[in-house]
């Protein structure tokens, strides 16, 4: 489904949908288009008037993620939490660039040991702050742990308005 009429009425959003199809249409391999979107993603991170007023709310029930643009090779989705709300431990269909707009994303990073999950990292991704990353070794939990409600601007290298989502797996493993 393409969502491309509602990127006139987000300022930000078009320019990153042309910017990303020209990536896209490289065929760089999952690792260097996530690296590539990143870069991309740095130089026209959009504000918050991406989102309406009532978007950036969020809702008491979780974290609300809301596909912006979606097409066959990418889609780019809001992230919107309120103070503590967080993912399970999860891993993705695709690469991915992300971007924080407001509140602090606090991810913690997994290695998959097979029978149970280490942890190998954590960050705290700040406005302003843009990173990328591909399968494998995407396996993580992100908690907004600012006292504000939180805004991100994700990247997927998947239609996730097909998909549903751009979570390929959640982990029940023990962490260790």
């Amino acid at each position: 489904m393409n969502m491309a009429a509602s990127a006139a009425v987000r300022p930000g959003l078009d320019p990153l949908v042309t910017g990303i199809s020209e990536i896209v249409a490289r065929g760089l391999g999952r690792g260097r288009t996530a690296y590539a979107v990143a870069d991309l993603l740095r130089s026209r991170l959009p504000g918050l008037d991406i989102l309406t007023p009532r978007e950036r709310e969020g809702s008491p029930d979780g974290y609300v993620s809301r596909p912006l643009h979606s097409e066959e090779g990418f889609s780019i989705v809001s992230v919107v939490w309120r103070p503590g709300q967080e993912t399970q431990i999860h891993d993705h269909v695709s690469w991915c660039a992300f971007g924080i707009i407001g509140g602090i994303e606090h991810e913690t990073l997994y290695r998959d040991m097979g029978d149970h999950l280490v942890e190998i990292g954590r960050v705290d991704n700040r406005p302003g702050e843009v990173s990328g990353f591909a399968p494998p070794g995407d396996i993580h939990k992100v908690r907004n742990t600012s006292d504000e409600v939180g805004v991100s601007i994700h990247v997927y290298g998947a239609d996730v308005a097909r998909l549903g989502s751009s979570v390929r797996r959640v982990y029940d493993l023990p962490v260790r």
